[in-house]
């Protein structure tokens, strides 16, 4: 294989890690999902040095990535401890929840198109009669009973 078929495979795969990643962060709204978009998006980069860096026979490439990734798990610890402050500050994950965050002056983000929220009905959940008293049958359940 030749050093530019190999290169061009490098690049393809850091430019597809790029996408996913870009795309994961723009159309997610979970914190968690949005912090690990991002660092797919810093693989992609990562693997697309790794690959010139190979490609020219050249370590500095490789010493950046090296670098890439201290700065990566940097960043994971702090922001995973921002995350946490957050979500015990909101209660919930949502990034469109931060709105108290924002200056006084400004007025809060409102999505243009909101879908709308279909009402849930609310469960019937099973419960015991009171006791002493016999539970009612239905005709059906004494009507074709199986077994007298």
């Amino acid at each position: 294989m030749t050093d530019e078929a190999l290169l061009h495979q490098y690049l393809v795969v850091g430019a597809m890690l790029f996408s996913i990643g870009l795309i994961g962060f723009f159309t997610r709204r979970n914190m968690i999902l949005m912090f690990l978009s991002t660092e797919m998006m810093l693989q992609g980069v990562s693997l697309s040095l790794v690959g010139w860096s190979r490609f020219y026979d050249d370590f500095g490439g490789q010493m950046l990535v090296i670098f890439i990734l201290v700065v990566a798990a940097c960043e994971a610890a702090i922001g995973l401890a921002l995350i946490v402050v957050l979500f015990r500050h909101t209660g919930s994950l949502d990034i469109a929840l931060l709105q108290r965050l924002r200056e006084a002056n400004l007025p809060p983000w409102q999505e243009a198109n909101p879908l709308p929220v279909p009402e849930e009905p609310s469960p019937v959940w099973p419960h015991l009669a009171p006791a002493g008293i016999r539970p009612p049958e239905s005709p059906e359940a004494t009507d074709f009973r199986e077994t007298v």
